[in-house]
């Protein structure tokens, strides 16, 4: 769904007419392996620090050094770009020069002289050690600074544009004239002709205004192709027969018009497959119509996806006859509307680029007879674009490129769905281009990438993608990254740091699958050190960052596109910060302090969880940062607090499934039949979703509930019920078969830490598991007063879990006591109440029953009491109620 500039339709037509299956010819004369140079002199190669990005092919130092004069004089060829004349200016003047004149020749004097294309250029190159842009491929240049020169010169105007690009990255900002400029050298040149983006996601389209600003950000990181896509525009899909309104036309045009000035082809896509017949005359000559009114503005390249539609059933009885059916009869229908296309407007119109095509196979390398009937039928000059193996490939080698030519039997264009998040609207996808294999650029006529619904948080990721497609054997995924966040921050230092904190918090996706990688890594090594000051550090600075950017940040876009995320990273700060000083004052045996902070936490986190983006329908989806890491650490604190109470609390729920928006797996353990947990994938063999009880204990009845309403079906058809007591040897508890509810008894004395249902059988539907629960044989039950008010219950005094509180619907009455019996009596060190903050001292006096008597152990003292226990095992503890107190309020009695 991307192409390329007209200046350079000559050279990518030949281009496609010349590369063979094996690979993309390096620029002539080039010495090393896949037409690049034999050596990269530092600081171009991979990690040197180069100021130009993306990685210039050939970089080196000079030994001298130029300054910026307070007049500069530029010496033009004739025909040089404009739009470069322009950028080389306007950076000369950003890095102190007062004045900047053109001139046909240099003047005479110490003034600073730089010259652009020309024999001027040529001669300065030479003489200042330079390679020309002989034997360069399109879009390739030269540039070179020393001995008070500067020179510049491109294979093409596109190649001069990005030399002034590259220049602007060179020139440092200053105010006043004086800055010294390192010499250097650059021969550059891109590793693939079609670099760009794809507006092809579903959802909330980009402003007008976001897209021009986008247009603005390709030019500056030399990508050479927008594909103008969106589904939201229904003249692109349900009304592709209908022309524009004057006003939309017109705002197409403004686009048009940008992306010619900053040296990107705009490409107008055009989707008519949800209705199109394809033997239709009338509808040929209404595609070619539509087409024509974009190329009346400006537009020089065009396609035709026919993704996301189905090829079995036909819109039009007539090609049923014309084709048959199945899947080869749609390749032959496609192939029979685009060769006309391409036959009656692309090979009429002189300058049009070559058409392209997103097939309906689009995501695999899998033989069919709707691939073989495109790579036979369909014209040898359209480019196939292609996602890689699977519509959002987590890699994509050389083998399945160099497959994906063979079996389309066509140039592809991958159609890369990074950083696209609009099935994972709940998540910001801020890590940089992965996974894709060094040498794949040069099997491919180019690389789009898919971005997401925010348009000025993809930066990130584009800037990223950017730097692979135009030198993936320099690129390195974390460099660029870091790179990319320091371009967006302004080369701030604080606006910096605050900005990796925050992208590093929105890291994962099927690209880069380790969330969170450096507050990841800040949190083991506090596990291993124990070092509580380096880590709040850590997290105060990420509780700090959207402050910072929204203080500091330029780009107002980006505060904007990533608000419902900003605003939860804040709150998860805090939330991940209270546990910690929960983990210390554990640590430190304060145990007022840690019940203290142990209650704030579910609170806290509530707020970090409540953050919504609102889709293009109105849905609120609850937004997530850093899951699995900064909500793992919170519960993780949770749980050591609970072992330091002696109480194993709630299990812990986990799985191997990806997770469907926000219905995590912890849903399953809530005690809320309502809630759940939904996988994002259907199970295969192997999978599961587990529990960790936190410590080995009795098992009591076991339950598995499956499936809901509006989904009976996602349950796991087969599967096993397992329990282990070190996570490695598993034991069978039970198996069953298409059943949505299951619930089994252990044989008696069977403990364990640890249960899981597992799938025997791959399947197609989804799960959804609404609670997972085991009981257990050490229980405590309540009994007595004052009754519980409505929607608490006497049992959470005694649950194990001290997050829920019993809650009396009034006071206590003369006498009126609760009354704890555990199931068998209970040796104990100590007894302890929990109640929520200011709960008064001396509310209720404290006893045990030990030996068939009653002791008097104290009175409560506040929200944390712990009396000795004495002597014996305890058959009951009983809370006495003071008369006229307060109603009463118990989160746990433990025994411990």
């Amino acid at each position: 769904m991307h192409r390329k500039r007209t200046a350079s339709a000559t050279a990518l037509a030949l281009a496609l007419a010349v590369i063979p299956l094996t690979g993309m010819a390096g620029p002539p004369g080039a010495t090393g392996p896949a037409g690049r140079e034999a050596t990269r002199d530092s600081p171009g190669a991979a990690g040197s620090g180069s100021a130009v990005s993306p990685t210039p092919q050939s970089v080196r130092s000079r030994s001298d050094r130029v300054t910026v004069t307070p007049s500069v004089t530029v010496v033009a060829a004739p025909k040089a770009d404009a739009a470069a004349l322009a950028l080389v200016e306007k950076s000369l003047k950003e890095a102190g020069a007062d004045r900047v004149v053109r001139a046909g020749r240099a003047p005479g004097g110490k003034q600073l002289t730089v010259y652009v294309d020309g024999t001027g250029a040529a001669r300065t190159l030479r003489e200042l050690g330079a390679r020309g842009t002989d034997g360069l491929p399109a879009e390739g240049y030269a540039l070179a600074v020393g001995e008070g020169r500067i020179a510049l010169s491109g294979k093409d105007v596109t190649g001069t544009y990005y030399a002034a690009q590259s220049l602007r990255q060179l020139l440092p900002h200053r105010e006043r004239p004086g800055a010294q400029v390192r010499g250097t050298v650059v021969r550059d040149w891109p590793a693939t002709p079609l670099r760009g983006v794809i507006e092809g996601f579903y959802g909330t389209p980009w402003s007008h205004r976001a897209r021009l600003d986008q247009l603005d950000f390709y030019g500056a990181h030399k990508m050479n192709l927008y594909v103008y896509s969106p589904k939201d525009d229904a003249y692109l899909r349900e009304k592709w027969r209908d022309p524009y309104p004057a006003e939309q036309l017109t705002q197409i045009k403004e686009l048009v018009d940008r992306a010619r000035a900053r040296h990107v082809e705009f490409t107008y896509a055009l989707s008519p497959g949800l209705s199109v017949c394809y033997s239709s005359d009338a509808d040929l000559k209404a595609l070619t119509a539509k087409f024509q009114t974009l190329w009346d503005i400006g537009v020089r390249t065009f396609a035709v996806p026919l993704d996301d539609i189905s090829y079995t059933d036909w819109n039009c009885a007539a090609d049923k006859d014309t084709f048959g059916t199945g899947g080869g009869a749609a390749g032959t229908a496609q192939a029979h509307l685009l060769n006309r296309v391409n036959q009656e407007f692309i090979a009429k119109h002189p300058g049009a680029e070559p058409l392209q095509m997103v097939p309906t196979e689009y995501y695999d390398v899998k033989p069919s007879p709707y691939k073989k009937a495109l790579a036979t039928q369909l014209d040898g000059n359209v480019l196939v674009e292609w996602t890689g193996v699977g519509v959002i490939a987590p890699t994509m080698t050389v083998a399945q490129a160099r497959q994906a030519r063979e079996v389309f039997g066509h140039q592809i264009l991958t159609w890369d769905n990074y950083p696209v998040n609009d099935y994972v609207t709940n998540r910001l996808l801020l890590g940089p281009f992965n996974g894709r294999e060094k040498g794949l650029p040069e099997q491919l006529a180019g690389i789009t990438a898919n971005p997401m619904i925010q348009p000025a948080a993809s930066k990130i990721a584009l800037h990223t993608v950017a730097d692979y497609a135009w030198n993936d054997r320099a690129y390195d995924a974390r460099a660029s990254w870091g790179a990319a966040i320091e371009e967006l921050a302004g080369g701030d230092a604080r606006t910096t740091r605050a900005l990796r904190a925050f992208a590093d918090a929105n890291y994962s996706s099927s690209l880069n699958p380790q969330q969170a990688p450096e507050l990841a890594a800040a949190i083991k090594e506090f596990g291993t050190s124990g070092d509580a000051r380096r880590l709040d550090a850590t997290l105060r600075g990420l509780q700090d960052a959207p402050a910072v950017l929204r203080d500091r940040l330029a780009d107002r876009g980006f505060l904007d596109d990533g608000e419902p995320w900003l605003d939860a990273t804040h709150a998860w700060g805090v939330a991940a910060r209270t546990a910690l000083r929960l983990i210390e004052a554990t640590k430190a045996g304060d145990d007022a302090k840690a019940w203290q902070l142990r209650q704030r936490i579910p609170e806290l986190v509530r707020s970090a969880k409540s953050f919504v983006y609102v889709d293009m329908t109105g849905k609120k989806i609850p937004v997530l940062v850093a899951d699995g890491v900064l909500d793992t650490f919170v519960e993780d604190a949770v749980a050591a607090h609970d072992r330091a109470l002696g109480i194993t609390g709630r299990p812990k729920g986990s799985t191997d499934l990806s997770v469907y928006q926000d219905n995590a797996v912890s849903r399953m353990t809530d005690g809320d039949d309502a809630t759940y947990f939904w996988s994002g994938a259907a199970p295969q063999a192997g999978s599961y979703v587990e529990l960790d009880l936190h410590a080995e204990r009795p098992l009591g009845t076991v339950t598995l509930a499956m499936a809901k309403t509006g989904s009976p079906d996602d349950y796991l058809q087969h599967g096993v019920l397992e329990y282990s007591s070190d996570h490695k040897n598993w034991q069978r508890l039970a198996t069953f078969d298409g059943k949505a509810e299951v619930s089994v008894d252990p044989p008696a004395g069977t403990k364990a830490r640890y249960l899981r249902a597992r799938a025997t059988q791959a399947q197609d539907n989804w799960l959804v598991v609404r609670e997972f629960t085991v009981a257990g044989s050490d229980r405590t039950t309540a009994a007595g007063g004052p009754p519980a008010a409505e929607g608490s219950a006497l049992r959470s005094a005694v649950d194990g879990d001290p997050a829920t509180a019993y809650r009396a619907a009034r006071a206590a009455h003369p006498g009126e006591a609760l009354e704890c019996t555990p199931d068998t009596p209970r040796t104990a060190r100590s007894v302890t109440v929990l109640r929520p903050q200011g709960a008064p001292a001396g509310a209720a006096k404290v006893e045990v029953r030990t030996g068939g008597a009653w002791h008097t152990l104290g009175t409560l003292s506040g929200a944390y009491t712990r009396l000795a226990a004495g002597e014996g095992a305890i058959e009951n503890v009983r809370l006495t109620w003071r008369a006229g107190s307060a109603a009463p309020e118990v989160n746990e009695v433990i025994l411990h």
